[in-house]
């Protein structure tokens, strides 16, 4: 599955922009602030979610706009479109083959992965970075994670306010809604551990390469509805005192490794840390590949600049015949070693014009 098509309307610093690039490698250069990486945002709007900022809906629209923004693309015989309007900016719409539908159904139709400067701190940060990562991830390959994310955060909001409250929170609500994350929460934990084993089990039986190796385990909450149910039915009190839902996936983290040397990725170099996760990035979309039965998009922002010649060349190798993999640079001649088809363009200011 690849873009065709892409049009972007009042989206970032692009007012009215239209590609149309090939189904392997498409490398976007410019100088920085000229809006590349805004391309990429887009992209990651094909799938559910906030995109790879993780930015307010608003602030995607393009200064001195309409107020809304539009990011359209052709996959296929099959449309996609995604934005806001005017009057309501921060409400996103999403629209399939032309009939409005819900955001956490785009992950049936395509698969978009990416890797971005600011995911170098993913092993040093908190957990909760890890965990939106682990979702990507699992989303993948269970297009389904994202409703059953969306029901269990909102059951769990609802029942955080409810413990919050002065007066006693009603039973048979409380217990309803706690009914309902179990039957999410569940769902939210087997599609995690069934993608992170098969990840770590590809992984682990890679050679060594340019790209180091990572060991990966999930640690927290682990179990089915029925225990899930227990344990919020039990912390009722405690959770109320903390303010917080204290168990249940949402409490998830995952553990990465070095396997070459045995070590935690957080105290990995951070060169070691690079490579570590660009490694499960790339295994992680041929297991989508396997699994799905379609590569994934892959969104690769400013990468190629930390690679030395021989590991850039070893990237572009094993991406090549992989699907659709976007890049962006400062310098073309960091993808001279790109191999041939590859759809080039130069972004300066908001246009984008063949290269």
């Amino acid at each position: 599955m690849a873009v065709s098509r892409l049009v972007l309307t009042d989206f970032r610093n692009h007012e009215d922009a239209v590609l149309s690039p090939g189904a392997g490698f498409v490398v976007l250069s410019g100088e920085n602030g000229a809006g590349k990486t805004n391309v990429l945002e887009a992209l990651s709007l094909l799938a559910p979610g906030r995109g790879l900022r993780r930015a307010p809906l608003a602030e995607m629209a393009r200064q001195g706009g309409s107020g809304g923004f539009g990011v359209a693309a052709r996959l296929g015989e099959t449309d996609i479109g995604t934005g806001t309007q005017s009057d309501a900016p921060e409400r996103r719409l999403v629209r399939i083959n032309g009939a409005a539908s819900a955001a956490t159904t785009l992950a049936e139709w395509v698969s978009v992965l990416w890797l971005t400067p600011a995911m170098d701190r993913l092993f040093v940060e908190g957990a909760s970075e890890r965990r939106r990562f682990l979702d990507r991830l699992t989303l993948a390959l269970s297009p389904g994670h994202a409703h059953h994310a969306t029901r269990y955060e909102a059951a769990m909001r609802e029942r955080n306010r409810l413990l919050s409250d002065d007066a006693a929170p009603d039973p048979d609500w409380l217990t309803a809604l706690e009914a309902r994350m179990a039957e999410h929460g569940a769902a939210i934990d087997a599609a995690r551990r069934e993608m992170v084993a098969a990840l770590a089990a590809r992984l682990e039986a890679q050679p060594e390469g340019p790209f180091a190796r990572a060991g990966l385990a999930l640690e927290g909450w682990q179990g089915d509805a029925g225990a899930l149910l227990r344990d919020l039915a039990a912390g009722r009190r405690r959770d109320a005192a903390a303010g917080r839902t204290l168990a249940g996936p949402h409490r998830a983290d995952l553990l990465v490794t070095h396997l070459g040397k045995g070590q935690p990725a957080h105290l990995c170099s951070t060169g070691e840390q690079k490579a570590l996760l660009l490694g499960l990035i790339l295994a992680h979309a041929e297991l989508v590949a396997e699994r799905a039965g379609r590569a994934p998009i892959l969104l690769l922002d400013e990468v190629a600049a930390h690679l030395d010649p021989g590991r850039r060349a070893a990237l572009f190798e094993r991406l090549e015949g992989r699907g659709q993999v976007w890049m962006t640079g400062t310098e073309p001649a960091l993808f001279e070693a790109v191999p041939g088809g590859a759809t080039r363009y130069r972004v300066a200011e908001g246009a984008i014009v063949p290269d």
